[in-house]
């Protein structure tokens, strides 16, 4: 508490800093590139949710994780670089090949992520931030400020369309 009895803004240590991009960097930046599109667009987002989360710091009240506070940081921060002239690109799945996959395996098919960037931007959103950061529904729905209902209902949707839109590509060995 400063003299005046406002709250200090402190940010966090170095040490936390480095913790979060060592374990969220990754997860994060893959998720900034299949929002924008660009590589060098998803490195400045993933870079200003960084920035912003260490300027946010004393406001976290610690009412959900670490990794759900970064993402929905990092959801707002592409939604506002999407409203910008550069949001017209598209993404490159070759640029995708570059990061590595979330569970340390190579994947060269893009097939399933190709399907997944048709989606529209509502869709697309929950299902990135469900499958792949890992967050639960009441996690996206926190950090995408809507009803858990409705972050149901999106990831739902999401999901017929992928299932409806990959049906062929990927058969079932029942």
């Amino acid at each position: 508490m400063r003299p005046d009895g406002n709250r200090e803004e402190r940010g966090p240590s170095e040490r936390l800093m480095e913790e979060w991009i060592q374990r969220y960097g990754d997860g994060l930046l893959r998720l900034c590139l299949l929002q924008l599109g660009d590589h060098a667009l998803a490195e400045d987002a993933l870079q200003e949710t960084f920035l912003r989360a260490w300027r946010g710091y004393g406001r976290f009240e610690g009412r959900s994780s670490e990794k759900t506070w970064l993402t929905a940081i990092a959801v707002n921060v592409c939604r506002g670089a999407k409203r910008s002239a550069w949001s017209r690109r598209t993404v490159s799945l070759e640029q995708l090949g570059e990061l590595p996959a979330p569970d340390g395996t190579e994947n060269s098919d893009h097939t399933v992520t190709a399907a997944v960037m048709k989606l529209p931007p509502q869709l697309r959103e929950v299902v990135l931030m469900h499958e792949l950061q890992g967050l639960k529904l009441r996690e996206i729905a926190a950090a995408l400020h809507m009803p858990l209902a409705t972050a149901g209902s999106r990831l739902r949707r999401a999901k017929q369309r992928l299932r409806r839109d990959l049906e062929g590509w990927y058969f079932d060995e029942h």
